[in-house]
């Protein structure tokens, strides 16, 4: 599979969604992990707005972030054990607060109606994913779900981009990726795909300044998006 920069749009065999900030709003229940972890070791809670900004890069990143937002930095083997206790915290974590990010089930049944393939790409680990996707009812429409944990580099590499479309069997220049963060555009370029961000996510920097293809508001305007994108080409 060539990988390279990417190419000018055309018609997609297949979507690729980010998960955390794309097809969901898990930002309250990390935060509820992320202040669980913090609690056992007699440390304040950190606000919501705290939490949203460290997500993005995975669990250990989360962590570490975390600790060092309250004001106790860990390092080597004292983050390796931290994160071995959010291990069993995170999972407990998963759906209680989770939402769907608005317009998810239209979106992907439409996509589904017009024979798209579709995956998830995720830094979140694999099985914490597929739970979630289970829980909301989504894997049926859902050919690949790719987690931080079933590749050797999290986004902002391309690993898990390449590995979704080994799986879903497309090539990236016939496959748009859509997410929420830096990482998901440059994932995107190394993969050689084209990639639309949306607003409302995760992002501390504005999405029109990532340099994506193309940004729209939510999941509802996504179709006409692409559209656009096809038109311009």
């Amino acid at each position: 599979m060539n990988v390279g920069m990417s190419r000018p749009f055309r018609s997609s065999k297949a979507i690729l969604f980010d998960l955390d900030g794309t097809l969901v709003d898990s930002a309250p229940d990390i935060t509820a992990a992320v202040n669980e972890l913090l609690a056992s070791r007699d440390l304040p809670p950190l606000r919501p707005v705290q939490v949203k900004a460290l997500i993005g890069g995975g669990v250990r990143k989360l962590v570490e972030r975390a600790f060092a937002a309250s004001g106790t930095p860990l390092l080597g083997s004292a983050l390796d054990e931290a994160n071995r206790a959010m291990t069993p915290i995170y999972r407990r974590h998963l759906t209680g607060l989770t939402t769907l990010m608005p317009g998810v089930r239209e979106v992907l049944t439409h996509f589904h109606l017009s024979g798209l393939a579709m995956g998830v790409v995720t830094n979140k680990p694999q099985l914490a994913a597929r739970e979630i996707l289970l829980h909301f009812g989504l894997t049926e429409h859902l050919g690949a779900i790719v987690g931080g944990d079933a590749v050797t580099c999290l986004k902002p590499a391309p690993d898990a981009l390449l590995l979704a479309l080994d799986q879903l069997q497309v090539e990236p220049r016939d496959t748009l990726m859509v997410g929420d963060s830096s990482a998901d555009v440059a994932a995107a370029r190394a993969a050689g795909m084209p990639v639309i961000l949306l607003r409302g996510g995760y992002s501390q920097i504005a999405v029109e300044e990532l340099g994506a293809d193309l940004v729209c508001d939510g999941l509802l305007d996504l179709p006409s998006a692409m559209r656009r994108l096809q038109d311009a080409a």
